[in-house]
This record gives C-alpha cells, structure tokens and sequence, in this order.
C-alpha cells in the first residue's frame, strides 16, 4: 500500500486545551479508524515547530488518504497536509532505472 504523512497543525481553540489532547486524540483516531478501516497506522509524533503532529501510515489510495485529512480538520485541525512518501530503498531502486 502507499505510504503518506500527515502533517497537523492545531487551532487555537484545540492548543489551549493541551490537558485535554488524549481525549481529543483518541477521538479523532477512533473516527479515522472507523471510517476508514484499511488504513495501516506506521507510527505518530508530537512536534516541535512549524506542525504540531505527524502521522505515518499506509492507506489503499489517494482518496482513503484524504479522507483522514478531512477528518482532521473536522476534529479542530487548522490545517492537515497529505504528502505521498516512497520508502527509501524503493526510491533507490526506481533512480537505479533511471
């Protein structure tokens, strides 16, 4: 499946309620799993610069990618960005072909 990154910034109203950011979280993942079960979550960190989270998985397709996107900014995201990634020794594989 193709890999993806999430990269989330939160809005003012969700950083002032940093005690509350697991509750909030959970939510958010349980809504992500649930409508979209063929996403494979690879890893999640909390950040220190111009995002406040990144997200690591691999989802079917495009559309399964963004899906997860919007629902991050339904659940207070002030934006969700969806990079496509390649894994590196298969990116070092297609520049051999080159």
């Amino acid at each position: 499946m193709p890999t993806f990154i999430l990269m989330t910034k939160l809005s003012q109203e969700s950083l002032g309620r940093l005690r509350d950011r697991q509750e909030m979280g959970t939510r958010w993942l349980d809504t992500v799993k649930q409508a979209c079960p063929d996403i494979k979550w690879i890893d999640h960190y909390a950040l220190l610069g111009p995002y406040d989270f990144m997200d690591i998985y691999e989802a079917p397709d495009q559309e399964e990618a963004a899906k997860v996107a919007m629902i991050t900014m339904e659940k207070g995201a002030m934006s969700a960005e969806t990079w496509g990634a390649v894994p590196y020794k298969r990116f070092l594989e297609l520049a051999r072909k080159l």
